[in-house]
């Protein structure tokens, strides 16, 4: 077995055994124990924000309490923190003993984080999938297929939709969509001769976060070539054209337009 294949493995084999596990994509849901933590557990939203604060900034060093205070609440206080501290805690770990360390948030000092060994999170493990399918691209596609898909599979929509427009999941959300639609479209790549169509839909997935995004317009235009339907191949370059224009005033890459001028002059 592959080393890339043996990593897959173990992610799929972490989603399964990991008592708590966090989805951000699309919607915010925690599990327990395979159980779906009930919205009135958490009580106060203060509790809510700090948690998906620890996911946002999970890849930092801890983070120290008053920075995280000053990223989430412009009135704060010390009683704040503890109370949505030992919220998080309690619901994760409602069984614990008081005086035993919390099992899930790390605590050094004044500064906390997310004990990524133990908590899933779907944007950690899309990430993980994500890179193991870029790093096989190319030499081992099967496996490379395999990562992609299953990132695809994790990712149901961008980052805390709820949180829109908090500047401290900004970040995040950038770097998940921007993950995602390289998936989409290096999965399609793989894809376009063997299975056109669905390469095609890929592609569609990505216009959908982006209607700008050039790399899925020309996937399209490729697959449809392969499928021997060369004038919705010229159409969908149609399509990237007015795309371009309407949403920045610019043409299409010449990569974009030279695969517009080897589909035209194919007999």
């Amino acid at each position: 077995m592959s080393d890339f294949l043996q990593q897959l493995n173990e992610l799929d084999t972490f989603y399964e055994n990991a008592n708590i596990r966090i989805e951000t994509l699309g919607n915010f849901v925690v599990w327990r124990n395979q159980q779906k933590i009930n919205t009135k557990e958490w009580g106060r939203d203060k509790t809510i924000q700090l948690l998906q604060y620890l996911v946002s900034y999970r890849q930092r060093n801890a983070l120290h309490k008053e920075k995280i205070m000053d990223h989430l609440w412009e009135d704060w206080n010390d009683r704040d923190f503890k109370v949505a501290l030992h919220g998080i805690n309690k619901v994760l770990e409602p069984e614990r003993p008081s005086r035993i360390e919390p099992n899930y948030i790390v605590r050094q000092g004044v500064s906390y984080q997310i004990d990524l060994e133990k908590v899933w999170i779907d944007v950690e493990i899309l990430e993980k999938y994500i890179s193991i399918g870029n790093q096989c691209f190319g030499t081992n596609n099967e496996i490379a297929k395999q990562a992609y898909q299953k990132a695809i599979a994790i990712y149901k929509g961008s980052f805390l939709p709820n949180r829109i427009y908090e500047d401290w999941t900004s970040e995040e959300r950038e770097k998940s969509q921007l993950l995602i639609l390289g998936a989409y479209i290096t999965l399609a790549e793989i894809l376009v001769k063997e299975n056109p169509l669905e390469s095609i839909r890929l592609a569609q997935n990505a216009l959908r976060i982006d209607a700008a995004w050039e790399d899925a317009y020309r996937i399209q235009m490729q697959a449809y070539i392969a499928k021997g339907n060369r004038p919705q191949a010229i159409k969908t370059y149609m399509k990237c054209e007015v795309i371009l224009e309407e949403e920045y005033g610019i043409s299409p890459l010449p990569e974009t337009k030279k695969l517009l001028q080897e589909i035209e002059n194919i007999s």
